[in-house]
This record gives structure tokens, sequence and C-alpha cells, in this order.
């Protein structure tokens, strides 16, 4: 039987493609196993945990729990990506010295998601403040990785370093390709063949990979994007956005907007198989405050999209908003969960 020419041609390039992923798979694994390509298979599905809880501040006081490490893993999810706010901590006074508290419970949240079997990604993120002063802090940036890399050398492979969450305002693509090009090495000291995450300026936003050159003899880094299109969806009443705080009843979900997904993630597998670099989806989520029915589309559209490209993602997050888990009322949002978990509303 004849086969059409044009069917003959998605052949020819569903077998160049297959190829070339293989390609990158094998150049990305090419360091010390397992290679970026294969922890993101690891970290498949996250979310991002313990950001805003006042654990950091008093470990008695924290919303988070030890059991909650379990009921993460129980339904379903392979990671936790734990949000870091330490610069502010940090005094040259003592040299930037982290706190023994604060250490003393980053090294419990990491044994426990570790002795639950969910991998970890340990996420600087204190975005908002180096925005605003990026020479100020960017001491703090590199002593502070100088102590975590030291503290976790001799971590399992399934800890990851992520160097700064969303780069933006005053720390410009150019600043922002200096910070992660001194903080590397210095990680890369203790830590030759830990796996690190970076992302793109401007918010690690999916239009702005053009600006990141990440050296090519590093291969075991994985770069991380964060998508929340459209916006006015996806923070419609959210009280810290100007643009969006206003609006309310927004829906989602026309053919033409889950194909705006598609689109925008197919520029950014286009240009992880043309670098060879794997892809974290490290957030995205819609806002509380729209319609759930909405909601529950966007999320699962946005999730099953990564997963059909490959990527691992990190869904933003488990407590304060965007919230998968209430836990005031000690229970899973369902529809949120199902539809990040299928199988689990």
């Amino acid at each position: 039987m004849l086969i059409p020419q044009r069917h003959r041609r998605r052949v020819r390039l569903a077998f160049l493609l297959l190829v070339f992923l293989v390609w990158c798979a094998l150049l990305g694994n090419s360091v010390e196993s397992p290679g970026p390509f294969e922890q993101v298979k690891r970290l498949g599905r996250g979310v991002n945990i313990l950001g805003y809880d006042p654990i950091w501040d008093n470990h008695a006081e924290g919303r988070f729990k030890e059991r909650h490490f379990k009921l993460i893993h129980d339904a379903g999810f392979q990671s936790v990506r734990i949000n870091l706010h330490a610069l502010q901590r940090m005094d040259a006074g003592n040299g930037y010295k982290l706190e023994d508290a604060w250490l003393s419970t980053l090294d419990w949240a990491v044994k426990n998601a570790l002795s639950n079997d969910l991998l970890v990604i340990l996420d600087l993120h204190n975005y908002n403040d180096v925005a605003k002063d990026p020479e100020g802090f960017k001491p703090r940036i590199l002593a502070f990785w100088k102590q975590i890399a030291e503290r976790f050398k001799g971590a399992p492979d399934t800890v990851l370093f992520e160097i700064l969450n969303e780069p933006n305002g005053k720390l410009t693509p150019q600043l922002w390709g200096e910070f992660w090009s001194e903080a590397l090495p210095i990680i890369r000291v203790t830590n030759p063949t830990r796996t690190v995450v970076i992302g793109p300026p401007f918010w690690n936003g999916i239009a702005h990979l053009d600006k990141l050159a990440l050296p090519e003899e590093d291969r075991n880094i994985i770069v991380t994007v964060h998508y929340y299109e459209p916006f006015p969806f996806t923070h419609q009443s959210a009280p810290w956005s100007k643009e969006t705080v206003h609006l309310s009843g927004v829906s989602w979900g026309t053919e033409a907007e889950k194909k705006r997904v598609e689109d925008d993630f197919g520029r950014v597998q286009k240009w992880s198989l043309e670098h060879c670099r794997p892809i974290l989806l490290g957030e995205f989520g819609a806002y509380d405050k729209g319609p759930l029915e909405s909601r529950v589309r966007y999320t699962a559209h946005v999730a099953r999209t990564a997963e059909s490209l490959g990527w691992a993602w990190t869904y933003w997050q488990f407590d304060s908003d965007f919230i998968v888990y209430d836990i005031d009322r000690d229970l899973w949002v369902e529809p949120i969960l199902g539809a990040l978990i299928p199988g689990k509303d």
C-alpha cells in the first residue's frame, strides 16, 4: 500500500525529532548519572511548598507539618520545590552567615521530603529583594550558595539547587547572566555533579530564553520557565497585581486559548531541542478567586501539555494562595488536585 506523501513527510519529521531527542538526552546524560534529562523524568509532577510559612521564624508555629510530606507523596506528586527566603536574614556584620535555626528548619524539610521519596529543589526565592537592589544583594546570593553547597555536598542527587527565582526589575538580563555565572562555579567547587536549575530573565518568562546563554561545558543544568498566561485570567482579583486586581469572573477554556498554551510551549520546546537542555515548568496556576471550572480546565491543560513534551512541573502552590491543599480545613482542593494528578479527583 502506498503511503501518501504528506504522511511520509510526517513520519520522516517524527523520526528526525526522535533522533534529535535521543542525541540531546545522550549529551545531557554525558555527566555522571543521573543527567539532567533523567532528573526531569524523576522530578515529574511536583508542587511548591513552604515559601510563606511562619515555620521559618518559629518551627513550632509552622502551618506545614511533617505529615504533609507523606500526603504530598501519597497524592501522586514526585517532587517539591522548597521556596527559600533567606537573603533578608543575612548580615554583612557576621559575614552573611545563615542562622542556625533557619538552617535547622531547612534540614528538617529536606530530610522529610527525601524520606517520603520526594525529590527536592532548593529554590532561592528572594526575587523581589534582588530586583530592587541587585548589587546590594549580590554578596548575599554568593554567600548563600557557598554555605548551602557546602552543607548539602553529601546529599543524594535527588536534591537540586535553583540559583534564583524569577530574576526581574533592576536585575537586567546582563546582570542576571553575571550573577548566575558567578554563583554556578561556587556551587561546583563542592557539588561538581549536582543538578542546577537556572531560568531566563524577566520572571523566568518563556519569551526570554534567547537571553539565557548557558555554558556548553556544563550539561548538568535544567532550564526552568514559569507560565501564568493569560495574566488577566490567572491573576484576576489578585490584591498584589494593580493590572488585574479589579478583574473577576474571567473564564478560560476556548479552543483558541488552549492552542495558545500549546503554541507557547511549542516555542519553548524548539529552544530546548536546539540547545539540548531539558525543561522544568517551575510555576503555573490560576489564583483562587477565578471561576473554579475554568481554573480546573486551565490547570489540567497546562500540566498535560507540559507532560506531553517531556517536561517536569511544580505547581504553584501547596499552601497560601493558588492552593491545592487547604491546610485550614485539612483537606485537598479536590478539583485542582484532580486536574494536576488525574484519577485523584
